[in-house]
């Protein structure tokens, strides 16, 4: 498998990981998936926050459509600023919520992929 190859697969499950996080945000998030995914209290905390989540679960799409563009385009340097916008919020996500888990699930893919990014 070749270096870009496997660079284009990860930016694919990247995109793949922020739809999903769109949809549980966004459509989920006052469901038992969503209460369960994101550890919620209760099911009136989730409707409390259900707009606030909407809107998180909008950015995760921008995010997803910009990894998509730079893939749809060849446009690495895309690719490069999106991942550092992944990294930066899987990392400030994680430090906020105090859940180690959120680092490994966004942060480390987007890391791992934005380093074989600048390395070819």
């Amino acid at each position: 498998m070749t270096m870009t190859l496997l660079i284009y697969i990860l930016l694919g499950f990247i995109a793949f990981e922020h739809l999903y996080f769109l949809y549980l945000e966004m459509f989920l998030w006052t469901t038992k998936k969503g209460i369960k995914a994101f550890g919620l209290k209760s099911k009136e905390f989730a409707e409390d926050t259900k707009v606030l989540a909407a809107n998180q679960g909008l950015y995760n799409g921008f995010l997803a459509a910009g990894i998509i563009y730079a893939l749809l385009n060849n446009n690495m340097n895309f690719a490069v600023f999106f991942l550092t916008c992944v990294s930066i919020a899987g990392i400030y996500g994680a430090y906020s919520t105090k859940k180690i888990t959120l680092f490994y699930i966004q942060a480390v893919p987007a890391i791992m992929t934005l380093i074989l990014v600048l390395l070819t």
